[in-house]
């Protein structure tokens, strides 16, 4: 159902959530331009040197953070009374030896490195991994039954690596394709599988050019530790994974009953679905690794809600207070050549709208009825690790938590108009969030990059993951937004260029914040929680017995 119906049928909705006339009413409070500048400016100084998971700077961030919520007059929410929840995290690098991908088949041996056409994933468990397995393919290696998909129907993969397509069909609706595509290793595991290699589709290869992935190839991977020292993973069973260029794939799908081209043929048309079948190649993974362990703090505040009846109801706005730190030395580089990634925008900004919420509703004459919990997370940049771990052990119990808005990256490089808020027609914060910015001649708009899988790439997708109604908010296409998205993702994004040097538009960021404290406002002072929508997908999958609203 098109966003525009969903929302104009829960109008009604959005009414009976609203408060009571008869209830004070917070005055709409100051947002000024310094305010927002002020804090970005801190966050982004080259001192902090980048903000990355673990480092000193992303721990001088957190101190920040925390004193101005003790300036506010919140309480911490962190572990044992403090402001922090401090995470152990096991830090996964490659070693000086390159992985080695081998694939025997119809084509005969050939060995490839990682980095030129394969990419070799990290074990966070197997530190000198070697293993073998012949091949099955698996199609988009999909199965939901509530999407009536089974990609491993009638296929054995048992002690196989399985080869599966990047992405998700054509025509499926893109955040329940994002989540399902983002499950396939569990999918693997639950049929036996011990390992997943991914070839790409026409639309993924555009989408994420080779080159592109090749770029990020050789980042450390990240994962939180739990209480018992163990080392999270959410497909232990899948012992090893890689990416395959064409050359690979092509050696991959020697022999095969179908080629490598007739399947991408048929995953480009709407509703294309390949199906699988066995491969008559078998492929042996070699990768060496080191462990260590790190720590970085999630930081944490609350402000108790003013309603007796509702003030063990919590609404969790958050912000990822990490960024990617240095980038290491190029060749041609100088001592003056800028390495460090400041993160203004992304997510000093975010942060600071965060902030400046949260000093505005502790300085209301009339509090919210529900509490509200602010989350600086740690490791979003990492794998959306910090959300993650707080979801699974959060301040208050996981069910008291009725709502979160996530704010990543609001781009204050123009006027906007417009917001998104990913996630916004599984549930009635749908309608809370057009009807908060509405009086600020804000609309709400679907998801302009919807081939992006934007709802799985953010924290808000950890709480969603949790049963909890979640959204992710960012600035729109309207008014000069696509052009200016356009232009940052392919420049300044995850680039030192990411400074205060960028043509920050302030009043934007002070919009910004209105607009979230005005969403804030809405889903702490309602009457009813949001509430997943009726059949809706992720409602269904993980709150099934919560209470739902209608989708008219």
């Amino acid at each position: 159902m098109k966003l525009r119906s969903v929302l104009a049928a829960a109008l009604p909705l959005a009414i009976l959530a609203s408060p009571l006339s008869a209830q004070p009413q917070a005055a709409d409070p100051a947002f000024t331009p310094e305010g927002i500048r002020s804090i970005v400016r801190f966050l982004s100084d080259d001192l902090l040197e980048g903000r990355d998971t673990g480092s000193r700077g992303h721990e001088i961030a957190a101190r920040y953070v925390a004193s101005r919520f003790e300036e506010f007059g919140l309480k911490p929410a962190g572990d044992n009374g403090t402001w922090y929840q401090r995470i152990t995290l096991q830090q996964t690098d490659r070693t000086d030896t390159p992985g080695t991908l081998t694939v025997t088949g119809p084509a005969g041996r050939k060995d490839w490195t990682h980095g030129s056409d394969v990419l070799i994933g990290l074990s966070a468990s197997e530190s000198h991994l070697d293993i073998s397995a012949p091949l099955v393919f698996v199609g988009y290696g999909i199965e939901d039954r509530k999407l009536g998909i089974n990609d491993y129907a009638g296929l054995d993969v048992r002690g196989k690596i399985v080869v599966a397509l990047r992405g998700y069909p054509k025509g499926l609706p893109s955040e329940e394709g994002a989540h399902v595509s983002a499950a396939k290793r569990q999918a693997a595991q639950a049929h036996g599988a011990i390992g997943m290699v991914s070839v790409g589709t026409l639309l993924s290869m555009k989408t994420r050019p080779w080159a592109q992935m090749v770029h990020f190839a050789d980042e450390p991977d990240f994962t939180w530790v739990s209480p018992e020292g163990q080392p999270f993973d959410d497909a232990p069973a899948i012992r090893a994974s890689a990416s395959l260029n064409d050359p690979v794939a092509e050696a991959v799908f020697a022999g095969a009953p179908r080629t490598l081209a007739v399947i991408r043929a048929e995953a480009d048309k709407e509703g294309g679905r390949p199906k699988g079948f066995a491969l008559k190649s078998s492929i042996r993974i070699r990768n060496e690794s080191t462990t260590r362990r790190v720590t970085s703090p999630n930081v944490v505040a609350m402000l108790r809600g003013s309603d007796p009846k509702l003030a063990d109801e919590y609404v969790v706005l958050s912000a990822h207070l990490d960024h990617i730190g240095i980038s290491p030395a190029k060749p041609g580089d100088t001592a003056d050549t800028d390495r460090i990634n400041n993160g203004a925008l992304d997510n000093a900004a975010g942060i600071a709208t965060m902030l400046e919420v949260a000093r505005a509703a502790a300085a209301s004459p009339v509090k919210p009825r529900r509490s509200i919990i602010f989350l600086a997370s740690t490791g979003e940049e990492k794998g959306l690790i910090g959300a993650d771990y707080y979801a699974r052990h959060p301040s208050v119990p996981i069910r008291s938590i009725v709502g979160n808005v996530d704010l990543d990256m609001p781009l204050l490089l123009y006027p906007f108009t417009d917001v998104t808020a990913f996630g916004a027609d599984h549930s009635s914060l749908g309608p809370i969030v057009a009807g908060a910015v509405a009086p600020m001649g804000i609309s709400l708009s679907p998801d302009p990059m919807p081939q992006e899988s934007i709802f799985v790439r953010s924290d808000h997708y950890m709480f969603v993951k949790q049963g909890v109604p979640a959204v992710f908010l960012a600035t729109g296409f309207a008014n000069g937004g696509e052009k200016a998205w356009g232009a940052f993702l392919g420049g300044n994004y995850h680039h030192p260029g990411d400074d205060m040097n960028q043509k920050i538009d302030w009043n934007a960021g002070a919009r910004f914040a209105e607009a979230n404290y005005r969403i804030m406002r809405a889903m702490a002072d309602a009457d009813t929680q949001p509430l997943w929508y009726a059949k809706d997908f992720f409602g269904d999958t993980f709150a099934p017995t919560s209470p739902r609203a209608p989708r008219r």
